[in-house]
């Protein structure tokens, strides 16, 4: 079992961006419909006093990968009303297709004055494909409780057997690293089940990827998919300091699988690996999205510097 990498995809810098956008297209997210694939993105604007605000867009492909169709005009949700929330942004948003129609689940950023930022995981609906949603209420689905303090996000959900299981992360605590100037987080990937995908219990700050970096080891953006009868999950994880210049210490990719859902061994081998010195995913490889489409396994991800330059593509091979 290897990876082919294709390659980036999809370079913002080349595109025009929804009105005020600029640069940025992070933690690509893909909708497969008939004839092509639409891929969520988020990308970035600044407000009045030039701080940044997250917000999603997305590209059409054709299913070749190769052509793309159109970016759409516009976000596809605004950011959220002053003092909720999802006030500074959304980022990531995660498509899928539900009894209840197509919803959407976002990870809402606000600012904070003692560390950078809190995040929770918001709710909303979508009655034109997926061009725009709606929120299904100011305030969030899954957000920090009595176990997991801080900065709950990047919610990826799928449907089996009638029940919503969601992957997501949850912070564990913000620490003030010498040398730093600001405080730097750590987060878990931890998992929730509902019945209807509003209301969700969880394993209350159970941590269900083993760290291989260390307790200051920080895992974001789960994806799922099940293979040949085995449950696959991928992210991403970095050390939780010193992490956005140096490359060493930056994101890559990780991987776990699970024949039950419920406990997971952690086999880093089979994710992908970057490129070779000097390519766009060589010193960093983040946010991964893993989909089927048309009977391939296939990957988006982001390279260097974030997504700075856009997301690229690469294929599972048994």
């Amino acid at each position: 079992m290897s990876w082919i990498r294709h390659g980036k995809i999809f370079d913002p810098a080349n595109h025009t961006l929804p009105a005020g956008c600029f640069g940025f297209a992070q933690s690509p997210q893909a909708l497969v419909f008939d004839d092509f694939v639409r891929v969520y993105f988020s990308t970035r604007a600044r407000d009045g006093i030039g701080q940044f605000v997250s917000h999603v867009a997305y590209v059409d492909f054709r299913k070749d990968f190769r052509t793309v169709i159109g970016v759409s005009p516009h976000p596809v949700l605004p950011p959220g009303e002053l003092g909720t929330f999802d006030e500074h942004g959304i980022f990531p948003l995660h498509p899928v297709r539900t009894p209840a129609g197509l919803l959407a689940y976002t990870c809402g950023w606000s600012r904070r004055v003692s560390v950078a930022v809190e995040t929770a995981i918001g709710l909303a609906i979508s009655h034109d494909e997926g061009k725009t949603f709606q929120r299904l209420g100011p305030g969030p689905v899954l957000a920090a409780s009595r176990h997991e303090p801080c900065l709950v996000g990047d919610g990826f959900v799928r449907i089996l057997d009638g029940v919503f299981h969601m992957w997501y992360i949850f912070g564990t605590g913000w620490r003030a690293y010498p040398g730093q100037q600001a405080p730097d987080r750590t987060y878990k990937i931890g998992q929730a089940r509902s019945t209807d995908g509003v209301h969700w219990v969880k394993r209350e700050g159970v941590q269900i990827v083993a760290d291989v970096l260390g307790p200051d080891e920080s895992q974001a953006l789960p994806t799922v998919i099940e293979i040949d009868g085995r449950h696959h999950l991928f992210f991403c994880f970095r050390e939780s300091a010193d992490f956005r210049a140096n490359a060493a210490r930056g994101y890559r990719l990780g991987h776990a699988c699970s024949d039950d859902l419920i406990d997971w061994t952690r086999d880093d081998r089979l994710a992908p690996s970057g490129g070779a010195p000097g390519e766009w995913d060589a010193d960093m490889q983040c946010y991964p999205h893993v989909f089927a489409c048309d009977g391939r396994i296939l990957m988006l991800y982001n390279g260097n510097a974030f997504g700075r330059e856009g997301f690229g593509l690469a294929e599972w091979i048994p």
